[in-house]
């Protein structure tokens, strides 16, 4: 969407002693149609759904991949349950059959005639489609994000006086484009012809290339059209004929378009603007934003809009009363249960005097005289000593015992 009032009109060639085309002097408001929003997502689902349109039924022969005499082998034979070709003798025998992973099997859902090769279009979402893509050609950035060569184009969208529609030969269309900058994206075209990968170039379609200008004119009869259809990648159309498979090739807004002043003219008419219905697409007018200020925080903090909206509500108390638990909230539990606060001071004080009475007696335990104290350690004493000699006396019978077996062995040993 651009905000530009008015457009100039170009002569279609430059004059002597000038590097580019001049204007003529003529202004031309900009059409409403260009101020449609930007909404590729519709361009691409039109586009998907009408490119369709143009296809023909096709199918593949319904016995094909199904003439064998085959009959599967069952389980048990550790191969698959593919049915398998009979008979013997020849290698044919036991090859797999009719299934798509098989040779000379058929296709997988081979296609029928009566697949639904077409598709429906809404008649609003198509018009939608067409004013978006329109508006996308008057964008430099997406013409040129496209890959539209026009560096040397003097203005976007670019428009040529009536002149241009009565062109007719072709080296006259040639320096037409040459002297109004698009001849570089015509350029590209040239040298991006390419030889088709795959089956195509059998089916009158070898070579593939890129897009390049579209020149939409509004007269009846052009020779423009004859003088343009032997430059690689030029297209013409009609205004009141305009295409989105050609708009937006791919589904891709941003075509390079160069308009007639006629044309020009003419989109109003076709197209009608926000407040008035186009003569051609009866009772359409063109879409427009709810809210056409994009800055909404200014929108919001406006004076118009403050002081419409209610004050903020601050320090909101959601609960104003909470309901505690008495299980683990000790002032619940006294108002319920006022019992409750003598059985704790007791607990407390019974626990208060276990600890006084540990002490007491950790104290009266650690409180020795010197000679309890020599007692204890000569008790001590005494009883490692004896341990001690346990200890040794048992070591002692162990080893005697050890030593007489090994004796025993060594008699036996001589005795053999």
């Amino acid at each position: 969407m651009i905000h530009r009032q008015v457009v100039h009109v170009y002569n279609p060639y430059r004059t002597e002693g000038k590097a580019t085309v001049q204007p003529t002097g003529t202004n031309i408001v900009l059409p409403a149609v260009f101020s449609t929003g930007i909404r590729p997502d519709i361009v691409n689902f039109v586009h998907t759904n009408i490119s369709k349109n143009r296809r023909q039924g096709h199918a593949v022969n319904f016995k094909a991949g199904m003439k064998h005499s085959a009959e599967s082998w069952g389980t048990g034979r550790a191969v698959s349950r593919i049915p398998r070709v009979g008979g013997s003798g020849t290698s044919r025998n036991g090859q797999g059959a009719f299934g798509n992973m098989c040779r000379k099997g058929r296709m997988f859902a081979p296609i029928r005639i009566w697949r639904r090769w077409h598709r429906r279009n809404n008649l609003k979402q198509k018009r939608y489609a067409v004013a978006t893509a329109l508006a996308a050609t008057a964008i430099l950035p997406l013409v040129q994000a496209r890959g539209h060569r026009v560096d040397n184009v003097p203005e976007f969208p670019v428009v040529v006086s009536n002149a241009a529609e009565k062109i007719e030969r072709t080296k006259e269309a040639v320096r037409f484009l040459r002297d109004l900058g698009a001849w570089g994206d015509v350029q590209k075209v040239i040298d991006t012809i390419k030889v088709r990968a795959g089956k195509g170039k059998l089916r009158n379609r070898r070579f593939r290339s890129r897009r390049g200008p579209l020149v939409v004119y509004s007269g009846a009869q052009v020779p423009l059209i004859k003088a343009l259809r032997n430059i690689p990648g030029v297209e013409v159309a009609h205004v009141s004929r305009l295409n989105l498979l050609q708009l937006a090739p791919g589904g891709h807004v941003g075509r390079f378009v160069i308009w007639t002043e006629g044309a020009f003219n003419e989109l109003n008419n076709i197209f009608g603007t926000s407040k008035q219905v186009g003569v051609q697409k009866k009772g359409y007018t063109l879409p427009t934003h709810e809210v056409t200020n994009p800055d909404i925080s200014r929108v919001i903090n406006s004076n118009e809009i403050q002081t419409a909206v209610r004050q903020v509500k601050r320090d909101r108390v959601l609960h104003s009363t909470q309901k505690p638990n008495p299980l683990i909230n000790s002032k619940a539990l006294d108002r319920i249960n006022p019992n409750a606060k003598l059985v704790r001071e007791a607990a407390r004080r019974a626990n208060e005097e276990r600890r006084a009475a540990r002490q007491t007696q950790l104290n009266a335990k650690r409180g020795l005289t010197a000679d309890q104290k020599k007692v204890v350690k000569d008790r001590k004493a005494n009883s490692r000593k004896w341990i001690n000699n346990v200890n040794g006396y048992l070591d002692a019978i162990a080893k005697k015992a050890q030593d007489e077996q090994i004796a025993n062995q060594k008699l036996e040993r001589q005795v053999e």
